[in-house]
């Protein structure tokens, strides 16, 4: 599985990692010629608001309505080059062109030049940062504040789990804060389709979140061990630190697998017991989606309205069976192989024609 180097129990800050203000746009100039940069469509681009594995993130301004954006700008090269960050954004746009949800990160648009060496994912812009780094600001929070932040990843994550879309590296820094600090579940360059009855076995994430099967390197349910990497969030929220920590990553991983932790005192007993019940080494035994929002601490606090959830429309009102390979959508088919990366497109194909 991925192995980044561990967070500490407190949560510091990591080294070296600024965000930029995000109220003042600044347009780039050219090192070398002192000209404001090429624009990207219809969008000026502006100051750098992050970098990731995959490339920079910068802010970007729409021409006419001025409407902030985040613009993940690409290296064309680099996707070419290697695999896995090649997948990882195919995963990413494929996955998020499927979901629409208040708490979920929205893609606007995919912009692909053929002038250009670059490939542009146009973003929701969101000017909270990251939920990992207001957490390291406060040291911990309170139960409200938490089950205000809790509630809303779990809404978000169960509409990706009715899409059978598990996201599989749930973290804080992939918990974004709009300016009235609500969450967008961001960063699906691990997620995977998963249908009903079918394990996933690729190792991924990050070791402090990843669920015990997971490190285990066994085939494994992707919701449950969402659910896993929810229980070491919320933990995260309402101690300050993380439930599992080591220097040295194997140690890290024998405390997952084992499952041992400590509570500090100042957690309630009803916070105590969501914990206990989602931190479960057996994904069987481990509480699920309705198990969680069905709890006294969970639901002691509506900071949510349940009616302006997105309802998922019915089957036949959105397609309709496959009769005939002929029929099938090849870009659509594309779609479903980054998606569903351990069958080929004949398997996935066999599927759709068995009504699978």
């Amino acid at each position: 599985m991925a192995s980044p180097a561990p967070q500490r129990r407190s949560l510091k800050k990591k080294a070296g990692q600024h965000q930029p203000s995000a109220g003042t746009f600044t347009p780039f100039t050219s090192p070398s010629t002192g000209r404001r940069r090429k624009d990207v469509g219809d969008y000026w681009l502006g100051h750098t608001l992050g970098k990731g594995s995959s490339g920079r993130v910068k802010l970007g301004i729409h021409k006419e309505t001025g409407q902030k954006v985040a613009i993940k700008i690409i290296s064309k090269t680099h996707l070419a080059s290697n695999g896995s960050i090649e997948r990882a954004v195919k995963r990413e746009i494929a996955v998020m062109k499927l979901i629409d949800h208040p708490n979920i990160i929205s893609l606007i648009d995919v912009i692909d030049l053929s002038d250009s060496p670059n490939l542009y994912l146009v973003l929701e812009y969101v000017e909270g940062g990251e939920l990992f780094e207001y957490l390291v600001s406060q040291g911990r929070l309170c139960e409200s504040e938490a089950r205000r932040y809790f509630q809303q990843i779990i809404f978000g994550l169960e509409f990706c789990h009715r899409h059978l879309i598990c996201h599989r590296d749930l973290k804080p820094e992939n918990l974004l804060l709009d300016e009235n600090k609500n969450i967008k579940i961001a960063d699906f360059g691990m997620a995977s389709l998963q249908p009903t009855g079918r394990m996933l076995e690729t190792s991924c994430g990050s070791p402090h979140y990843a669920s015990p099967e997971i490190v285990a390197g066994i085939p494994y349910n992707g919701s449950a061990s969402d659910i896993w990497s929810c229980g070491i969030i919320l933990f995260a929220l309402l101690c300050g630190h993380l439930p599992f920590d080591d220097e040295n990553i194997r140690l890290l991983l024998t405390k997952v697998k084992n499952g041992k932790y400590k509570i500090p005192d100042h957690v309630s007993n009803l916070a105590k017991d969501l914990i206990a019940k989602i931190l479960v080494i057996d994904p069987k035994d481990r509480y699920k989606m309705e198990d969680i929002q069905s709890h006294s601490w969970f639901t002691v606090e509506k900071h949510y309205d349940l009616t302006l959830l997105p309802q998922p429309p019915a089957p036949e009102e959105i397609g309709m069976p496959l009769k005939a390979s002929a029929q099938m959508d090849e870009r659509i088919l594309e779609t479903l192989k980054v998606l569903w990366s351990d069958l080929s497109k004949q398997d996935i194909l066999n599927a759709l024609l068995s009504n699978e």
